[in-house]
């Protein structure tokens, strides 16, 4: 499974290119109508990547007895109420939430980054996590980089990259029609 979820890693890797892509082509007038419709989808895509996201730390923890430490809790922390407020969000056809998600995968990133970093130089950690649960342990590093920790980083600049480049292109289309 660790393999599986590190080729996600990949697909949402190709997400992101694909959104900033036509975002900036769309800034320059071409792909309008691809961006409208990336940014129509990007609250289900959201929901579907921290949900995975949600699903796959729960597999990790729960099935393949990965204990998770301080760090990762916090990670799910910010991830998994994204993942219930985008499916509010989307049963209720209400975008009003963006800010909030953002928010939380904003500071689920931050986490996720000084987590991946202590990882790979342990001396780094500030003691934040515990020596029965150090946050320096690597349980897998799937094709020399992806780890747990890269993975719920993956999956929040997932969640903001879906939901941020369809509004720059369309305030900046606002901006040039007005």
């Amino acid at each position: 499974m660790q393999l599986l979820f590190s080729l996600l890693v990949f697909v949402a890797f190709g997400i992101v290119v694909l959104y900033w892509t036509v975002a900036l082509l769309a800034r320059r007038g071409k792909c309008l109508q691809l961006s409208d419709d990336l940014g129509r989808v990007g609250l289900a895509i959201a929901f579907l990547v921290s949900t995975t996201s949600m699903l796959g730390s729960l597999y990790f923890s729960e099935i393949a007895n990965y204990e998770p430490c301080r760090l990762c809790w916090y990670q799910r922390i910010f991830m998994y109420p994204i993942s219930i407020v985008l499916l509010v969000a989307l049963i209720r056809r209400r975008r009003d939430v963006v800010p909030y998600v953002l928010t939380l995968a904003l500071l689920g990133s931050v986490i996720s980054v000084y987590h991946y970093l202590v990882e790979w130089y342990p001396t780094l950690e500030s003691n934040v996590c515990s020596l029965d649960v150090p946050c320096t342990t690597v349980w897998f590093r799937e094709f020399g980089f992806v780890s747990l920790p890269q993975m719920a980083l993956t999956g929040f600049v997932t969640v903001f990259t879906v939901l941020v480049a369809p509004q720059i292109t369309r305030v900046k289309n606002q901006a040039v029609s007005e």
